[in-house]
């Protein structure tokens, strides 16, 4: 029965282990590599004093507070009784004051850590280690072995401590960097909200608006900007959406309950379900907002189910989903719609998502001419390699680079693209192969096509816009539009030299 009751207070033992390593290690931010020869030469005499003080503490009887101890009311302790106590009880500093004094010796984890404090830098690794005498069954160290142990020591804290404060410096200039930009950010949404929103017709094209709206829309209102720059010219209403939402709504309740679509109806290309729910679960997947479950799954099918229905002669395209996520994220479902639908209603963007090859050719025919203008070697090392622009323009035009960019710097191309249309977007490829020019001119066929479908996460914007800004949109003292009508004109040339890859 006694054996049973230590048992109940067997996990004290681990508690104490646990309070020994943080009060002895932590405090000192040694780390245990560096200190565990100390622990393990004070941890068999810790586990004791813990028994002593359990011992002590908690296995005497609890005496009521109301009434005082008296000797006819014996104590407790775990093998039987013992005369009533006539001090009161002690704290665990005179415990181990008592328990130090029995024992003759004081613990030596304390003395061990109390010489650690004096170390001037107390490095998160085993580099103090060099400093420690050997054990007693090895040969002590003589004076030059040891003179070079704290040379060596000193070297290694010294470059420690050069390491840590360019780290701190790098934090800092990160954070300063971090408030400039929004201070920046709160700026700019005073300017927009209070001179620019309100006034947007009449002064939307003037030179200090496109400055600012050059440097990026801030966050909060995004989707007001870009909804007022891609316009309603197809007059889309709240209540045309819901028209469109509850058809599509049918279609998929239809669908569920007969398996396949009406013939009639797939003829007329609206989208297969099938492929907006397969699409769906790959948009965005690092964000777990679009996938099934997810806050935004169905904004995001209702959007594109109502668009399939809105135009079947478009029905639903790869890429899509991608366009609608980023509008979704920014805007409110109905006003989400109204901009995906009148976005997509853009001559380039029609002309890609209907699969218009021979516009598609004279838009890959345009980019070449500012390509080759801009950059000329590139140019050349990917005409050698075969590799022609379809190749990766297609996925960066289709999803207007929110699935090859990183978020952010995405919805910053489309702030600009919302200014200046569909040349931005040829200007941005420009851009990203400007920044890469380096790298590609290395690389064959292979790895260059595997480069450009998935670029490198960490591009920045400030890397890439420093690109785009180098870039000119200007070939013979022609502008985008000159040279795109000009190859609109001459339409069989262009179709001579279409690539292989836009024709399968």
């Amino acid at each position: 029965g006694c054996f049973s009751k230590r048992l109940i207070f067997f996990p004290f033992f681990f508690i104490a282990i646990y309070e020994y390593i943080h009060l002895n290690f932590s405090e000192y931010h040694c780390s245990l590599q560096e200190n565990i020869y100390i622990f393990l030469e004070g941890v068999l005499e810790r586990l004791v004093f813990n028994l002593y003080c359990l011992e002590r503490n908690f296995f005497t009887k609890k005496i009521k507070e109301q009434t005082p101890p008296t000797h006819s009311a014996p104590g407790w302790k775990l093998f039987g009784k013992i005369p009533p106590r006539e001090n009161p009880q002690k704290d665990s500093k005179t415990i181990q004051q008592e328990y130090e004094a029995r024992t003759g010796r004081m613990t030596k984890p304390s003395l061990q850590v109390g010489r650690r404090r004096n170390l001037e830098f107390e490095p998160l690794s085993t580099t103090a280690l060099i400093l420690e005498d050997r054990p007693a069954h090895l040969p002590a160290k003589n004076a030059e072995e040891a003179q070079r142990h704290r040379q060596e020591y000193d070297e290694m804290v010294a470059e420690a401590k050069k390491r840590e404060m360019k780290e701190a410096q790098r934090r800092k200039k990160i954070m300063k960097e971090r408030f400039k930009q929004e201070e920046n950010i709160a700026h700019a949404m005073i300017i927009w909200n209070v001179d620019i929103l309100p006034n947007w017709e009449t002064i939307r094209n003037t030179r200090k608006v496109r400055e600012l709206w050059w440097q990026g829309v801030p966050p909060s209102i995004r989707g007001k900007v870009w909804s007022l720059a891609i316009g309603n010219e197809l007059n889309i209403t709240h209540e045309l959406y819901e028209i469109f939402l509850s058809r599509a709504k049918e279609r998929w309740k239809s669908f569920r309950e007969t398996g396949s679509e009406n013939e009639t109806e797939g003829a007329d290309r609206e989208a297969s379900l099938e492929l907006i729910k397969l699409d769906i679960s790959r948009t965005f997947p690092s964000l777990f907002i679009f996938q099934k479950g997810g806050p935004y799954h169905d904004l995001l099918h209702n959007v594109l189910g109502a668009y399939t229905c809105y135009r079947p002669d478009v029905g639903y395209v790869q890429g899509m989903s991608f366009v609608a996520a980023v509008l979704i994220l920014n805007l409110e479902e109905a006003d989400a719609f109204i901009a995906f639908a009148n976005l997509l209603n853009k001559p380039c963007q029609l002309a890609f998502f209907r699969v218009d090859h021979s516009m598609m050719l004279k838009y890959f025919a345009s980019f070449e001419v500012f390509f080759e203008e801009n950059l000329p070697n590139l140019f050349a090392h990917l005409k050698t390699n075969n590799l022609t622009p379809d190749i990766y323009l297609i996925d960066w035009i289709f999803t207007l680079y929110s699935k090859s960019l990183p978020l952010d710097l995405a919805c910053r191309v489309w702030d600009v693209f919302c200014r200046d249309g569909e040349e931005f977007l040829f200007r941005t490829a420009l851009g990203i192969l400007k920044l890469y020019e380096g790298i590609l001119v290395q690389m064959d066929f292979i790895h260059i096509a595997q480069f450009l479908t998935k670029l490198p996460e960490d591009i920045t914007s400030e890397k890439l816009f420093a690109c785009i800004t180098t870039v000119q949109m200007q070939s013979s003292n022609k502008r985008w539009t000159q040279v795109f009508a000009s190859l609109m004109k001459d339409g069989k040339e262009v179709e001579k030299n279409h690539s292989p890859a836009l024709k399968s």
